[in-house]
C-alpha cells in the first residue's frame, strides 16, 4: 500500500525530469525540451520509509522514456550521483529525489514484483478516504515464492539499458519503452491500451 497526500510539489515532478533528462545519454533531448509524463505507478517499501514510483514519460518525438524514481525524507550518500532534484513537498517537507536504478529499494522491490508476479501497489488516501485510480498498473512473469532482500546496488548504463547490480544478482532498466528486450523474466507496465516491458531479471 503506498500512502498518497494531495500536496503542491516545488519543482513539479515534470519539472524535474525535465531538467535532469537531458544529461542523461539516452534520453536523446536537450535542454528546454518538454515532456509529458504519460502513465505511473507505484510500489510500497516494507518498510515505509521511500516512496517508489515509476513513470514514463512522452518526448517531442514521440519515445517514451522510462524513468523510476525514489523519495527519501534525508539524503542517501551512496546514491549522490543519482540525485535527480532536492523537492519541497507541501505535507512531507524536503524530499531528495533519485533516479531509482542507484537506490537499493528499488531494486528490491523491482526484483520481488518481477521474481514472484507481484504487482503494483494500491494507492490509498493519506486523509482515510479511500483510494486514488491508477494511471498504470505493472505485473512481473516470475513464479518463485519469495525473492531475496537487495540491499547493495551499483548502476552502470550502456546505451538505452541501465543494469543494476545488486548482491542477488542483475537488474536491467529498460530506459526506451519499446525496443528488444533481454531474455529473462520481465517487468510489464500497462496503461490504457498499451503495454510495455520496462525491467528484466535476465535469464
Amino acid at each position: 500500500m503506498a500512502v498518497i497526500h494531495r500536496a503542491t510539489l516545488r519543482p513539479s515532478k515534470a519539472e524535474a525530469l525535465a531538467a535532469w533528462l537531458p544529461a542523461q545519454p539516452w534520453s536523446g533531448l536537450t535542454a528546454g525540451d518538454p515532456v509529458e509524463v504519460v502513465t505511473r505507478f507505484r510500489f510500497d517499501d516494507p518498510a515505509g520509509e521511500v516512496g517508489v514510483e515509476v513513470l514514463l514519460v512522452q518526448t517531442p518525438d514521440g519515445r517514451l522514456l522510462h524513468t523510476p524514481l525514489t523519495y527519501r525524507g534525508a539524503p542517501l550518500d551512496a546514491a549522490r550521483a543519482h540525485l535527480v532534484t532536492e523537492m519541497d513537498h507541501s505535507v512531507l517537507g524536503r524530499r531528495w529525489v533519485y533516479d531509482a536504478a542507484g537506490d537499493p529499494v528499488y531494486a528490491d522491490v523491482v526484483r520481488r514484483a518481477i521474481a514472484t508476479g507481484g504487482h503494483e501497489a494500491e494507492l490509498e488516501r493519506a486523509d482515510g478516504t479511500g483510494h486514488f485510480d491508477k494511471e498504470g498498473t505493472a505485473h512481473g512473469s516470475g513464479t518463485a515464492a519469495v525473492s531475496p532482500t537487495v540491499t547493495t546496488v551499483a548502476a552502470h548504463t550502456d546505451g538505452t539499458e541501465t543494469t543494476v547490480r545488486t548482491d542477488h544478482g542483475d537488474l536491467v532498466v529498460l530506459r526506451v519503452v519499446g525496443l528488444p528486450v533481454p531474455e529473462g523474466e520481465t517487468l510489464t507496465a500497462a496503461w490504457g491500451d498499451r503495454h510495455a516491458v520496462v525491467a528484466v531479471l535476465p535469464a
